[in-house]
């Protein structure tokens, strides 16, 4: 099923040769970007941190296999001629065109190869699933599936592919993300919706704890289905960069399950995003629902060193499953409902709902009426074998 294709205007394809990829996508319009907050940029970050002050764009290149960090001039220099390549591919000029990269960081970029792939691939664009699929999968490095989403409306459609698996704790955005819609809608208020869409998807998922130097999030407004209601527009993007941001948590590098982590009964939004933040990135309890181990100890304890005032003797802690359709209550203002003492049964159940694909955990601060909802994963051997031998 199409995604970004489904959008008007937008055209893609893409190829993947052992782990050099290249996607291309043509889609004119309006645009806005978001990128890593890391001190340590990638070259094409550097690049279009300016560019897109312009706030406008004719498609992207996105390459995987070499970051292009730590490249020095010849690396922004690279990303520069990448615009060229993309730009005869588009019929544009290369000021017009968004470039990205993934992969090895510290490697010089290879751009005989690009240069050859796009040779190869740009008459290929289309407006369909099968040209979605192509660019999908080439700008995956260790990803095990390819990530989209998509928000119908009535008068317009907003779709993104993204991809994601390690490196992540984005800090701006995810790894690497590009987000379309045919509302017509400019550039200012594509910005204006973008920053709290990611704050609440992308800037919420965490699988190890590390920001990459690479991180972006774009999207571009090709405006053909005419005008739309700004507010209309807004929950539609956040809508399509949750479910991206989901899809990242559930393929993070050696994942067995995904963790979802909802905060309630906060001061303020950012209070809940910041406990649930270090809940979701906290190895002690990645580990522990790695095992299947409702060991709330961890749970809480990490809420509370998450530098948010709030009593715990007042928080309550929760372990469901996916869609919360079961539900076992850990601890309630100070009270124990969980242990191999009393409440065995307890213990056991929650360590049930531990078994499935998806664990959910509810944590109540009890001192306010905001809340926040992070993603992530659990902490496996394979996680370690991936990262042991990622250039080797």
């Amino acid at each position: 099923m199409r995604n970004i294709c489904a959008v008007e205007g937008v055209y893609a394809t893409g190829i993947k040769e052992g782990k050099y990829g290249l996607a291309l996508i043509k889609a004119k319009g309006t645009a806005a970007a978001v990128f890593t907050k890391n001190r340590l940029v990638a070259a094409p970050v550097i690049l279009m941190k300016e560019r897109m002050e312009k706030g406008v764009l004719d498609g992207i290149i996105v390459n995987s296999g070499n970051a292009n960090v730590y490249t020095g001039e010849q690396g922004i220099n690279d990303a520069k001629r990448m615009c060229e390549i993309a730009a005869e591919a588009f019929g544009t000029t290369p000021d017009k065109v968004g470039v990205a990269s993934t992969g090895v960081i510290g490697r010089f970029m290879k751009l005989d190869i690009i240069e050859d792939q796009c040779s190869r691939i740009k008459g290929d664009l289309k407006h369909d699933d099968a040209a979605e699929e192509k660019a999908m999968r080439a700008i995956m490095t260790t990803d095990t599936v390819p990530k989209s989403a998509i928000a119908r409306r009535k008068n317009f459609t907003v779709a993104g592919i993204c991809k994601g698996s390690g490196m992540i704790a984005p800090n701006m955005g995810t790894m690497l993300s590009f987000v379309y819609t045919d509302a017509e809608i400019s550039a200012a208020d594509l910005k204006r919706a973008l920053i709290p869409a990611v704050n609440r998807s992308f800037n919420m998922v965490v699988v190890d704890g590390d920001t990459s130097t690479n991180d972006c999030c774009f999207v571009t407004a090709t405006g053909l289905k005419g005008k739309c209601d700004y507010d209309e527009f807004a929950a539609a993007l956040e809508e399509v960069c949750i479910s991206l941001a989901k899809q990242i948590a559930a393929d993070g590098e050696g994942a067995s399950k995904m963790i979802e982590v909802r905060v309630t009964g906060a001061k303020t939004e950012e209070d809940a995003a910041v406990v649930a933040r270090t809940v979701i990135e906290s190895p002690l309890v990645k580990t522990a629902i790695y095992g299947e181990d409702p060991n709330w100890g961890r749970l809480i304890a990490a809420a509370g060193r998450a530098g948010v005032e709030f009593d715990p003797d007042a928080a309550t802690v929760s372990i469901s499953n996916e869609g919360r359709a079961d539900t076992v209550v850990l601890a309630r203002k100070g009270e124990i409902l969980a242990d191999d003492v009393m409440h065995p049964d307890a213990l056991a159940a929650a360590k049930k709902l531990m078994g499935g694909k998806v664990v959910v955990v509810d944590i109540d601060i009890a001192c306010g009426a905001f809340e926040a909802t992070a993603w992530g994963c659990d902490l496996t051997e394979k996680y370690v074998e991936i990262n042991g031998k990622y250039t080797t």
